[in-house]
């Protein structure tokens, strides 16, 4: 099964754009993201993800450390400015790779989900809460980039 997704589980460098909705804002917010994916010799897999919402000047950038391969689950770490270092879970299947994250002593939890489609791009949708009740919605597509010629 690993071998039929190419994000997330392979080296890659990945594009992708789509809408941010926060329940303290009457609009969606454009984003763009850029992933940067790369094997260790250890089978941990190393990513960046950087975000940049239309309008706004500051990228978040995103470390994750993917770790426990097995079939159909992996360990996931993720680290960013915002949040602090958090351990979640994956699980992916011949077409869905996502994870969650809980941290009760944060009050943070939350999950993304990638759904392959068949021009192997992925449509993908998140979901995060806050103890104080902020929730954001994240609804996308990425895909793989094209090394220029």
């Amino acid at each position: 099964m690993i071998e039929s997704h190419s994000f997330i589980l392979s080296p890659g460098k990945w594009l992708g754009e789509g809408k941010i909705s926060l329940n303290m804002l009457d609009e969606e917010l454009s984003f763009f993201t850029r992933w940067n994916i790369a094997s260790l010799e250890d089978g941990h897999i190393e990513c960046t993800q950087e975000i940049q919402v239309k309008g706004l000047s500051d990228i978040m950038l995103n470390h994750f450390r993917i770790s426990n391969i097995q079939t159909g689950a992996f360990t996931l770490f993720m680290e960013n400015h915002a949040i602090g270092k958090v351990n979640g879970v994956g699980v992916f299947s011949d077409s869905i790779i996502g994870w969650e994250f809980r941290v009760e002593e944060l009050g943070f939890e939350g999950f993304e989900s990638y759904e392959r489609q068949q021009d192997d791009s992925y449509l993908m949708q998140g979901e995060f809460a806050t103890i104080d009740q902020l929730r954001t919605t994240i609804r996308g597509k990425i895909w793989k980039q094209v090394a220029p010629s």
